[in-house]
């Protein structure tokens, strides 16, 4: 096999390789003498059909196969033989073949660069952390009742926010009835989620009895395509008013939980949200440990990674500006400004991803088995009745298997440089907390 460097530019190498005829045509006759042997014909006996026969018939095939498997064979010695680190597939380009000739191909490829470690010593960060007060606690048992409480009639009066009014309504469109755009006997919350928006916000004050229009409008995105984006009168004729009645924040309350006390309820409430408030923590820690390694990395990354990454990413974007769902920051800017923006963020992903995996490997941070074990089984845990068949997706799936692997692999990678790192704490509220999160 012959070897020759045509390009050596940054993370980019190419080569020609030429496989000789002989090597090509002593693979072509082995398979064809395997055929041979199982291959049965009337008028021959098994393993004794003549090779010119065996040629007719599965020559163009076997050279397909031969051709693939020296391609295959001749690029894991190009890469082997000149230490490449590929980052992607190498791209093969047939060059010159004829059936009896040398078989002659392309190989590009790019390879992975030199990553350099960073000081981790040298990277200051500060933890937040936030502990759940009365006033928290206060509001969990608040939205445990109220999921527990029973709707209960009560006299006719006004209507305030919360509170349900049971009505009969009739949707009008340019002043005809639309289809599903009436209702008997439906329970509405006055000012709550459940219907389009400004529906139920203009209920507010409405007693039994009472008839009222509400005017308002299908979003641009509603689901019906008929009614989306269209103004809206609704007849509305209130018949009864219920009120939430509340369980009282007792042992009993506790008990239809699962609870021995309450005093356990609120020791669960607590541990609950502390884990939350922790999880928000990590959260914003573990970004400003990227962002720190971002500003401390600054290798070139392979082309194509970046490529692949971004066009995941902009498929998305894609998606969203289709559907008018672009975030504020976005909507206003135009499709180049957008693409260099997020072709941007796509380098930092893979320039990150690169670092860290760097980082694991030569530190000898692994998954363990148990480990992926037990992310196996907490994924197969949210498929009720459907747990053999996740199960064994796993088995026969390795990327899926990987998928899992890659997020455990990269928190104990940045549990390892947090260890290295000047991590100094400071106390903040929930609000604060929350807020440093959402800027993730």
């Amino acid at each position: 096999m012959q070897v020759t460097e045509v390009a050596n530019e940054g993370l980019k190498r190419a080569y020609t390789v030429v496989v000789p005829a002989t090597s090509i045509a002593a693979q072509k006759d082995k398979r064809l003498a395997e055929l041979a042997k199982d291959m049965k014909l009337p008028g021959f006996r098994p393993g004794k059909v003549p090779q010119k026969v065996v040629l007719a018939r599965y020559g163009q095939a076997v050279m397909g196969e031969v051709l693939e498997a020296s391609v295959q064979e001749a690029t894991g010695k190009v890469v082997t033989e000149n230490n490449l680190r590929p980052a992607l597939q190498p791209k093969i380009e047939l060059v010159n073949f004829a059936d009896g000739g040398d078989l002659e191909f392309r190989m590009d490829v790019e390879v992975l660069p030199v990553i350099p470690m960073p000081d981790f010593a040298g990277i200051s960060l500060t933890r937040l952390k936030a502990a759940p007060g009365e006033d928290e606690v206060t509001k969990a048992l608040d939205s445990i009742t109220r999921r527990q409480a029973s709707l209960e009639e009560t006299e006719a009066r006004p209507a305030a926010k919360g509170e349900v009014l049971v009505c009969d309504f009739v949707g009008r469109i340019g002043g005809e009835e639309f289809p599903g755009g009436s209702a008997t006997d439906m329970p509405i919350e006055v000012a709550g989620p459940g219907f389009i928006p400004g529906f139920t916000e203009q209920m507010e004050g409405m007693a039994p009895g009472e008839e009222r229009i509400v005017k308002t409008s299908f979003p641009a995105d509603y689901g019906s395509a008929d009614l989306a984006g269209k103004d809206a009168e609704f007849t509305v004729t209130a018949k009864a008013l219920k009120i939430y009645s509340k369980p009282a924040l007792d042992d009993e309350l506790a008990k239809t939980l699962g609870l021995e006390s309450f005093e356990k309820l609120r020791e669960v409430i607590l541990e609950s949200l502390q884990r939350e408030y922790d999880g928000q923590s990590r959260m914003a820690l573990k970004r400003k440990l990227l962002d720190a390694l971002a500003e401390r990395a600054s290798f070139e990354v392979p082309g194509g990674m970046v490529e692949n990454e971004f066009s995941q990413i902009w498929q998305r974007v894609e998606a969203d500006m289709k559907a008018g769902k672009l975030d504020g920051d976005d909507a206003g800017k135009d499709e180049d400004t957008l693409k260099a923006e997020y072709r941007a963020i796509a380098e930092r992903r893979i320039r990150l991803g690169l670092l860290l995996s760097e980082i694991g490997t030569t530190n000898n941070i692994t998954v363990t088995r148990e480990e992926l074990g037990n992310a196996m089984r907490a994924e197969v845990q949210r498929y009720p009745g459907q747990e053999k068949q996740v199960f064994d997706f796993f088995q026969k799936n390795p990327q899926a298997l990987e998928n899992l692997r890659s997020p455990i692999f990269e928190e104990k990678v940045v549990d390892f440089m947090l260890e290295l790192a000047k991590v100094e704490e400071e106390t903040v509220t929930p609000e604060a907390l929350a807020e440093a999160a959402q800027q993730i």
